[in-house]
């Protein structure tokens, strides 16, 4: 969605006749988003004039510019997308332009991917034309309609106060089709450059129309790239009720493109029974498949580490994770699977101060969740709650699809993975915390299992190292490159503070 949408001419006037900033702070008055700070306000009054006049000149008055657009499943916001015919094919034409004001700027530390401006110290930003390259590939990869045609898209940074001199290491950053960058001692080739992406005397507004109500969905090449590093790299080796769960997934995904049907699934266990480790299989399992998925949680650390790990190899990759609270625009039934990691975390809605005010319905949370799928996968452990508020159980979301009329099936997960696979160990905490019925009982041991109490977490982090040290911390000892990757020996050691 865009906060502003207009003509380029009908935005020249505005710049012309007053602060276009003002008239940006007057659309946000309908929606309590995150308020501009001075920066971005300031950047509005000199950037989006200077972008308006230039469309003008070049005879693309009639285009159509969505300001400050939201990228599809994300909170991150691109300055500005035009949209329009292109001159030649005759087909749909968006350019997404990053506007910078930057007057000089250097890389940094030699990395052709970073680079520092002048003004703001030593401190390192992203080269715009990775940046601007990173929105167009997403646009691509969640807009299926979007990349049947290389010449659809297009992406260029405009450092309209730079010279060429200012900005000259800059340059060894290679340009393509995603990325180019253009100064404004090169104002006259950025004009030729819009007139070779957009016809003129053609109105952009069915255009963009059809941009802003494309469907969201992974693209198949996305799903490609996540296949590769997701199922590829990492073999998960599934047991018993995890393949079953994991089977269960794969037949209500096929039965439901078969017979045009929705089916919920649940698959609930504690710590360490595997969930996670099912989510990631159905990711790359259905993203080979060539299927619409996307996986979500509600936490923060869980999703950036899920990133960080499960997509380590290709930021594309990274862009299937997302959170449970950004779902709250999606279209019913776009995405054939929503895998819902944690979904003890649901929430009661994902509305927040930040939420513009046509999306402040009251709608629940775990409705725009089951409603975003085919298949939406809800993976939970109904004794772990970390915060007032979440809500996710089994009763509650079986109960919410079966009010909506949805077929269920549910899955337990009674096998440990963790804790070194010490039942016991799983069921003294259990029943320590209240989570199961008979209260606390004395640790009475597991051959495989042992048990420490430190009474702070630097001692707890001196008795792992004692055994890190003599070569039997947790189930390891260290290779001879030092990476920890021989099993040291069989019993596992549990220490809480």
């Amino acid at each position: 969605m865009a906060l502003i949408r207009r003509s380029a001419a009908s935005l020249a006037a505005i710049a012309s006749s007053g602060s276009v900033a003002e008239f940006m702070f007057e659309q946000m008055i309908y929606g309590p988003g995150p308020r501009p700070s001075p920066g971005e306000a300031r950047s509005w009054d000199r950037s989006i004039p200077v972008l308006a006049a230039d469309l003008v000149q070049a005879g693309l008055g009639n285009i159509e510019v969505l300001l400050e657009h939201r990228l599809p499943l994300s909170s991150r916001r691109v300055d500005a997308i035009l949209a329009g015919r292109h001159p030649v094919s005759g087909a749909a034409s968006y350019v997404v332009v990053e506007l910078k004001q930057w007057s000089g700027a250097e890389l940094y530390e030699d990395d052709p991917a970073m680079v520092t401006i002048d003004g703001y110290g030593h401190h390192p930003r992203l080269h715009p034309l990775e940046q601007v390259s990173g929105y167009c590939q997403y646009l691509v990869d969640f807009m299926p309609a979007l990349q049947d045609d290389a010449e659809t898209v297009s992406g260029v940074a405009y450092l309209h106060n730079a010279t060429e001199h200012g900005v000259a290491a800059l340059r060894q950053r290679a340009e393509s089709g995603y990325a180019r960058l253009f100064t404004g001692e090169r104002r006259s080739e950025f004009i030729d450059f819009l007139r070779s992406r957009l016809a003129s005397n053609v109105a952009g507004a069915p255009y963009a129309d059809a941009f802003l109500s494309s469907r969201i969905a992974p693209s198949r090449q996305l799903l490609s790239v996540a296949a590769a590093e997701i199922r590829d790299r990492e073999q998960f080796i599934l047991l018993d009720q995890q393949q079953l769960a994991f089977r269960l997934v794969l037949h209500a995904t096929e039965a439901a493109r078969a017979g045009d049907s929705k089916t919920v699934v649940i698959v609930a266990g504690g710590p360490g029974s595997g969930k996670s480790v099912i989510a990631l299989s159905l990711l790359g399992d259905l993203a080979r498949r060539g299927r619409t998925v996307v996986h979500a949680t509600g936490s923060r650390s869980f999703t950036q580490t899920l990133r960080k790990v499960a997509g380590k190899g290709s930021p594309r990759t990274q862009s299937l994770f997302k959170y449970f609270n950004q779902f709250i625009a999606a279209e019913p039934n776009d995405l054939e699977v929503l895998i819902l990691d944690e979904a003890h975390r649901i929430r009661e809605t994902s509305v927040d101060r930040y939420t513009p005010a046509r999306f402040r319905s009251g709608r629940a949370q775990i409705d725009e969740l089951m409603s975003a799928a085919r298949v939406p996968v809800f993976l939970l452990d109904e004794h772990q709650v970390v915060r007032p508020g979440e809500l996710g159980t089994v009763e509650e979301i079986e109960a919410h699809a079966k009010k909506l009329g949805l077929a269920v099936r549910k899955i337990s997960l009674e096998d440990q993975f963790r804790c070194g696979g010490s039942e016991a160990y799983v069921e003294w905490v259990r029943r320590l915390l209240g989570l199961a019925p008979g209260g606390p009982l004395p640790w009475a041991g597991d051959p495989a299992f042992s048990v420490q109490v430190a009474d702070t977490p630097q001692e707890m982090e001196h008795l792992l190292q004692a055994q890190a040290d003599a070569g039997t911390a947790p189930g390891w000892r260290p290779d001879s490159a030092g990476r920890g990757a021989i099993p040291a020996r069989t019993d596992h050691w549990c220490l809480t503070s």
